[in-house]
């Protein structure tokens, strides 16, 4: 019974750790699907971030450009319309050895044609906005013919919707930078609380994988460790069953020639008892 029992508790407790196991594989499966699905998030969030970043730049860069052409137009009308206002170019520095070279009545060699737009101090991206939106002005249908008269504006006037309409353009591009600066900050600010939440995840779901491996690894220990007990156990029982069988073999036996043993028995003590009173001197011919 006792050999019984402890077969029965091996396999309920061997049933329990395979039910187990298949709820810890399930558990370590979702486990690393998800912290790969996170890596990924990462690397996809960490390329938009980028893709973006290079954008506002780009915008910044683009709009600074423009600024500074509109600033330099706008100087330029103002030289036309307001000569008082007009702000000249600043006049090239000469080095020490171009000082000497004028002073003894030499000549200074060409300077070499600037990348943006002359005497203005605006670099190359520039020219190229310039040059790209004349070129595309050209490829547009051409204008219509300019009236003959039309009413008359003063001067004043004129300069006043020009000048009026570089500012709002600047102003506009100031906006424009504006926004996208506190966008930029904004995209910033939520892409580094999504890695410290992505890392803080990340982290968690780790230590919970270590966890549940361990659990698993020692559920198999333990599984392992029943069977042997249940297969040492059912061998014990297989010769106790054994031997009880062979002891219902000779109880049976026993039992099945009992009245023979019996009858024999009592033959024998018959014979044993006829003996001793020979010995004794008794004459059985006589009684027969």
């Amino acid at each position: 019974k006792q050999q019984e029992q402890s077969i029965a508790d091996s396999e309920k407790a061997i049933e329990e750790a395979e039910g187990l196991l298949v709820t810890l594989a399930a558990e370590i499966k979702a486990l690393t699907a998800g912290i790969k699905a996170l890596d990924k998030a990462v690397v996809d969030a960490t390329d938009q971030r980028k893709e973006a970043n290079e954008e506002f730049k780009a915008l910044i860069a683009a709009d600074s450009t423009a600024k500074e052409v509109l600033g330099w137009a706008k100087n330029r009308l103002t030289k036309f319309y307001n000569p008082s206002m007009y702000k000249a170019p600043p006049k090239r520095e000469l080095s020490e050895e171009e000082r000497i070279t004028v002073n003894m009545g030499g000549a200074l060699a060409p300077t070499p044609a600037p990348a943006g737009i002359a005497g203005t101090g605006i670099g190359a991206a520039a020219a190229l906005v310039q040059i790209r939106s004349h070129s595309e002005e050209q490829k547009a249908a051409p204008p219509p013919p300019p009236e003959t008269f039309g009413p008359y504006t003063k001067k004043g006037q004129e300069s006043d919707g020009v000048l009026a309409m570089i500012d709002l353009l600047v102003k506009d591009l100031d906006k424009e930078m504006q926004e996208a600066e506190v966008s930029e900050k904004d995209a910033q600010v939520d892409y580094e609380t999504l890695m410290e939440d992505a890392g803080s995840k990340r982290a968690a779901d780790a230590k919970s994988l270590t966890e549940k491996e361990g659990a698993k690894a020692d559920t198999e220990e333990a599984l392992e460790t029943e069977k042997g007990k249940k297969a040492e156990t059912s061998t014990e029982l297989m010769g106790t069953v054994k031997y009880i069988m062979g002891l219902h073999g000779e109880c049976d036996w026993l039992l099945k020639y009992f009245e023979a043993r019996k009858e024999a028995r009592a033959s024998e003590v018959d014979s044993l008892t006829n003996a001793k009173a020979v010995l004794s001197g008794a004459d059985f011919a006589l009684v027969q």
